[in-house]
């Protein structure tokens, strides 16, 4: 299998962190490709028709997309289980962590794809809102499911956390959500977090 990805992208190391966990990384070459939304790497392209990363290129040639299809897809081939069945709550929590990596995303698209005199600052604070309503809403409600047995929505969480840090770090996410903070510190001792940071 072929994994069409970059390494700054939140999603794919969401992808790369649950090929570690479930000891499948020797099982997928990594392909790198630098993308962006207006400039759309053909390998990319050509994987998934919206040109979106990650894509798996699976050994039929047929692609998977979207990171929460790859990454269930991975845990369905290893059989590791960080995917309850029906467990409506770990999907809310993943859909939150996926909404912030979104949300950051967007901040920096902003800021390096749009001229100076486009950017709009107060649609970026609106993206930074969502980020710390998500952060606020887990601190507040959501702290219980990240006890335990590693699952993939801890995993997407681990990504999201972990992008702040590498491209919105002076904002300051921990202030505020001190049991987060105290949870991502442990979560980023993992061996799969260690040798998934972006660079």
């Amino acid at each position: 299998m072929k994994l069409i990805h970059s390494p700054a992208s939140p999603f794919v190391r969401k992808v790369l962190l649950t090929l570690h966990e479930t000891g499948m990384s020797d099982r997928v070459e990594l392909v790198n490709v630098a993308t962006t939304a207006l400039a759309t790497a053909p390998e990319a392209k050509a994987a998934n028709p919206l040109g979106k990363i990650p894509a798996l290129i699976r050994d039929d040639g047929r692609a998977l997309h979207d990171s929460a299809v790859i990454c269930r897809y991975i845990d369905s081939l290893a059989g590791a289980g960080l995917y309850p069945s029906n467990d409506f709550d770990a999907m809310t929590l993943e859909s939150m962590a996926d909404g912030i990596m979104d949300a950051g995303v967007l901040m920096v698209y902003e800021a390096r794809l749009r001229p100076a005199e486009k950017q709009f600052e107060p649609w970026v604070e609106a993206q930074w809102g969502k980020i710390c309503g998500a952060l606020d809403h887990i601190e507040a409600h959501w702290m219980g499911h990240l006890d335990g047995n590693v699952t993939g929505a801890q995993i997407a969480l681990g990504a999201a956390l972990g992008y702040l840090d590498f491209r919105h770090d002076a904002r300051g996410w921990r202030k505020g959500h001190g049991k987060l903070d105290d949870w991502f510190a442990a979560f980023s001792q993992r061996p799969s977090m260690k040798a998934t940071q972006p660079a």
